[in-house]
This record gives C-alpha cells, structure tokens and sequence, in this order.
C-alpha cells in the first residue's frame, strides 16, 4: 500500500477507500518472459470496488506521455457478496478518452473474493480481479518516528539525522488487497522503450468523472504530498507533472537532505521521478525504477533517496506469498473472527 499514504491523516480520496489506489507493479511475467504483467492496486478493504468508479491503466508505448493503451475496469454494483466486472482495452486516441471505451474484452466477469482466483482469458490476455493478499511490507511505526509531532498530518515533516527509527516490525504481514492483474504480450507494447504507465482511478459525480487518485512512482504521493496538494496532484495529468510539480519536490528535499536545488534536480532525474508514472524497460530485468516487483523495498529506497542516504534500510525482508504464476500476487488471508 505504498501509495496509501497521504501524510499521517490517511485520509482516501473523497474519504472512500474504494477509490484509493494502493500499488502498482510492472514486470515480466516469470512463467512467460515474453509476457509483461501489470497490477494495480486498490481499497486497502480488499472489499468491492465503486461502481460508480472507472480503473485506468494507461501506457504511453511512445514517449509522450499520452496513453496509446488505456485498460479500464468497470465494476457493477456488489450484490450478496458478490461483484462482477467488465474490461475494457482502448487503442491510439480512443487510449486518451477518460471514459471507460475500447473492446470490451471481459464481459460481467466474476471478481473473486476467496482464495480460488477466476483467471479470466480473452485472445492474448489474462485478466484477473479481486482480493489477494498485500505484497508491500514496511515498518509504520519506524517511519512514524522519522516525523515531528508538529508535522503529524503529512509525511512532509521529516527530521533528518533520525538514525534508528526502526523497530524491525513488518506492519503488513496479514494485510489483503483488491487487485486487479492484467498480462499482455510484450510485442504489444511496441519497440521504443522504456514504456510508461501509470493507474488512475476516476469517479462519476453529477454526470462528470472526477479524477480523484493516481499510481505510478511509489511513495511519492505519500512522501512529496500534503494535505493541500494531494487533491490537485491526484487530479493532474503527467504531461503537465514536471512544469507544476518540479519546485515543490525540489523545495521538500532541500529540507530532508540538505539539498541544493541542482542537486535535488539531478536525483529526480536520476530516479526519472517526475512525470510521476512507472518507467519499464521490458529488455532488462524488472527492478525498482525499472518497473517494479514485489521485492523491492520502496520505502527504503525513498527514504534513502529524501534524506540523500541518511536514512538507514530497515531490514524488512519480502513477503514470500507471492506466485510464480498468473495472478502472480498471493492468496488473500483469512479474516479473523
């Protein structure tokens, strides 16, 4: 749920968290490494999602930062416990309508909520929605204790020099999460790399969809964000990121690293941080900034990359529920009493 964090308030979008976008991952699939997998994360509930809501992923095959695929998830009304959904791939410009269009390639499919995943197959795609058991693993109270009590409700009140916050607790380990798991053959994904996607959730109020969350770069929009831009940030589109958004994460680092604003600009682009969407190069091996698996640390290496290495790594180790076949994320855990 690296994403689920906007500041220590928590607070989901529109104060739903069926609309709150938790992680997204890109790799090669290890059963199939001419195939790329992308998973977005959603409702730390693991419950139903928004019916009222679209699911995007969009990936810009070209370098400009519109989408040429747009895959949308569209999910009907939860009834006794049960929820169905219909997905959509949109091609060229139809990928940048913010509507659900396209070829409609899953039609009221079964989201699952047991521990047997409904692997959905249309032509070269595998789809899969529904509850699976959380691959992100951190340490809530160490970070906790990397913040002043003066800055509590945003996460942009690092204190720098914090030398052991951690106290070695995976505060993650029983956690499930809604996922929803697409598979595509690399070839789809064109020839001019790396690839950029990233998730957007949008929300349908008065007629009108309301962009009201994003995912691409983990723990950014926990880390750079506070409770006054998390809204326009989640609304913003990534061809704008860099103009609108480049002196505020410069201004944040020159707090929690010390430092000077070329520096700041150098890591940034060294990390490609902004556009904030996920960067994959599907001809190397997937690894955090390449795209993203479930073993990478995230939130070592952002603390790592705000405090210019001041932060030590924590020693969490990765969840080992994870599959080495399609939906590639673990069996959800069992609810407690």
């Amino acid at each position: 749920m690296s994403n689920h964090f906007t500041g220590l308030s928590l607070g989901p979008p529109l104060g739903d968290q069926r609309l709150d976008l938790c992680d997204l991952y890109v790799f090669q699939s290890p059963a199939d490494p001419a195939r790329t997998v992308i998973i977005l994360n959603a409702n730390p509930n693991a419950d139903a999602l928004h019916p009222d809501a679209i699911y995007r992923l969009n990936i810009d095959t070209d370098g400009d930062l519109l989408a040429d695929i747009a895959v949308s998830y569209v999910f009907a009304p939860p009834q006794n416990g049960k929820q169905t959904v219909n997905v959509f791939v949109a091609k060229g410009a139809e990928a940048r309508s913010v509507e659900a269009v396209g070829t409609k390639i899953i039609a009221n499919g079964e989201v699952s909520f047991g521990p047997r995943p409904n692997i959905m197959k249309a032509g070269n795609y595998t789809v899969f929605t529904g509850s699976r058991s959380d691959a992100f693993f951190f340490d809530y109270d160490g970070i906790k204790n990397l913040y002043s009590p003066l800055g509590a409700r945003n996460f942009t009140s690092l204190q720098v020099g914090v030398k052991a916050p951690w106290t070695g607790v995976d505060s993650n380990t029983e956690a499930n999460v809604f996922s929803t798991v697409f598979e595509l053959p690399t070839s789809e994904l064109g020839s001019k790399y790396p690839i950029r996607v990233w998730g957007r959730c949008s929300v349908r109020q008065d007629g009108k969809l309301l962009h009201v969350d994003r995912a691409g770069h983990p723990s950014v929009s926990s880390f750079f964000n506070t409770d006054d831009t998390k809204l326009e940030y989640n609304a913003s589109e990534p061809i704008n990121d860099r103009k609108r958004w480049t002196p505020m994460f410069v201004h944040l680092m020159g707090h929690t690293g010390n430092y000077t604003e070329a520096e700041a600009v150098a890591a940034i682009d060294a990390d490609s941080l902004l556009p904030d969407v996920m960067n994959f190069d599907p001809t190397k091996p997937a690894k955090y900034p390449n795209g993203r698996v479930f073993t990478d640390d995230v939130i070592d290496h952002r603390l790592a990359f705000l405090s210019k290495g001041d932060i030590p790594p924590s020693g969490l180790k990765p969840h080992t529920d994870t599959l080495r076949e399609f939906p590639y994320i673990g069996t959800p855990h069992q609810k407690k009493g």
